[in-house]
């Protein structure tokens, strides 16, 4: 008994840590497909950018115009409320608008109807923006299980992941998040920064112009979510 009781325990355990290892896996979901990144030769890459809006939306969008790049930005319902100008401005300068839930919790064992509210909440803020084009939408913190993958298959919504994300790997200054950028990026690669949190990840925004600049040197042509796809 007592070795049952044991065996059984580890099944649990090792259950649970494969669950878990799945929820956050950016390359498989339980339904459905999911996009990290896009097999292709084509020198094309995709910024991407989560949490948005928020008070460095200008900051960030006065880089872009800059250098003439097109991003996705994946906004969340609360801060689209927050901040409905910023919000405003990022349609008027032709970037993507992607979902990223309502409230940014980890939608991993939430029901269906949480699930529905979260999506549709903030899809409808984003079409009140002034957005027109396909929505698709990121998990927030990446994680989903069960209900999450179902019910984006279900209403033929695109899940998108991302390969290149600095920010779990380096910390420090801008020139660590460019140097581990410029060095991971691969044709077809979808690059996730947070320029528009807060003071925490000031080295995103200051290093995005040198990343720009340096995947431009590589030969590289950035592209929206949406038309990476296409590749």
């Amino acid at each position: 008994m007592k070795m049952k009781l044991v065996v059984t325990r580890i099944t649990i355990l090792l259950c649970g840590f494969l669950l878990f290892q799945i929820s956050k896996s950016r390359t498989f979901q339980f339904f459905g497909g999911l996009t990290a990144r896009v097999n292709t030769k084509q020198k094309v890459v995709a910024l991407t950018f989560d949490d948005a809006p928020s008070p460095y939306v200008n900051k960030v969008l006065a880089i872009l115009k800059e250098k003439q790049i097109k991003a996705t930005l994946y906004e969340i319902g609360k801060a689209i409320e927050q901040y409905p100008e910023e919000a405003r401005s990022i349609v008027e300068e032709g970037m993507e608008v992607g979902n990223h839930s309502y409230s940014h919790e980890r939608m991993v064992l939430k029901s269906l109807s949480f699930i529905n509210t979260e999506i549709q909440n903030t899809n409808r803020l984003i079409k009140s923006s002034g957005y027109q084009g396909e929505i698709t939408f990121r998990p927030p913190n990446g994680k989903k299980l069960f209900g999450l993958p179902w019910y984006l298959l279900q209403h033929n919504i695109k899940t998108i992941m991302w390969d290149i994300e600095p920010d779990t790997y380096v910390t420090g200054n801008s020139d660590t998040i460019v140097k581990y950028t410029l060095s991971h990026v691969q044709p077809g690669s979808i690059v996730l920064l947070h320029p528009f949190c807060d003071k925490e990840f000031v080295a995103d925004r200051e290093a995005l112009p040198k990343i720009i600049e340096g995947l431009l040197s590589k030969g590289y042509r950035f592209v929206t979510i949406s038309e990476l796809l296409k590749y």
